[in-house]
């Protein structure tokens, strides 16, 4: 029988992640960290091997404070909004010794089967092909926040994808082209307090054998249902405290 030993450590550092978002400004992240941190993003998974991310490592204190200037005032424009969305404190971005911002190309979608024609079908090839990088982007991202999370930090999965304001913002502050995507920052260090552990699913309400489990299915009434009175107790509180 084939050794779990590394999968075993694997799912350590999966279970073991924690979000922070706040972190101590007085811990340094090395810059072999980074270089560590990137070595594993580097080798995830992409679609037609396009590898269609770029990744900028940001140290400077102005930079950093530039960024969680506009999550704060995008956070207070939400609420102004009426969203009524759980918004975290974006401050901590600010004083986060580790910063890295996700960079995505989505013009590699000639990667992949499209007939650049005009046509609707054509448009219905792009969409995929646009899910498909950024399928892969996150596939990137999610391996940068496990190894970072594998050295002992905390981090905290910051996204900025799909908002116009965020790319006007945030590209000319780190010299981003215009035809690329800014789409997270990944932001980690040392926790200023203890972590908690969030809710999970059990492994029972998330998988299916043969085909899907019917009893599982929420139709949108019951989604609806679970966003207004469950989901601000597991966006930010301990599992221990969801009832």
């Amino acid at each position: 029988m084939a050794s779990t030993e590394l999968y075993d450590a694997l799912v350590e550092v999966c279970r073991d992640r924690r979000t922070s978002r706040e972190f101590d400004p007085d811990v340094e992240v090395p810059r072999e960290h980074f270089d560590m941190i990137l070595e594993a993003a580097r080798h995830a998974p992409s679609g037609a091997n396009t590898q269609p991310w770029h990744y900028v490592v940001v140290t400077e204190p102005e930079a950093k404070a530039a960024m969680a200037d506009y999550f704060i005032a995008e956070a207070s424009r939400r609420a102004k909004l009426g969203m009524k969305f759980p918004t975290p404190n974006y401050r901590g971005l600010a004083t986060a010794p580790g910063v890295i911002v996700v960079i995505a190309d989505f013009r590699w979608i000639n990667a992949f089967p499209v007939l650049n024609d005009g046509s609707e079908l054509d448009a219905l090839y792009k969409q995929n092909a646009e899910r498909i990088l950024l399928q892969s982007v996150a596939a990137s991202t999610m391996s940068a926040h496990l190894a970072a999370a594998a050295l002992g930090y905390g981090v905290w999965w910051v996204t900025a994808i799909g908002q116009e304001n965020a790319q006007s913002e945030l590209k000319p502050l780190l010299g981003v082209p215009e035809d690329l995507a800014i789409i997270d920052i990944v932001v980690f260090g040392k926790p200023l307090k203890p972590p908690y552990k969030r809710w999970k699913k059990t492994m029972d309400e998330i998988r299916s054998f043969e085909t899907y489990n019917a009893d599982l299915f929420m139709d949108q009434k019951a989604i609806e249902t679970w966003i207004k009175e469950t989901r601000h107790k597991v966006m930010f509180r301990d599992e221990s405290r969801i009832d």
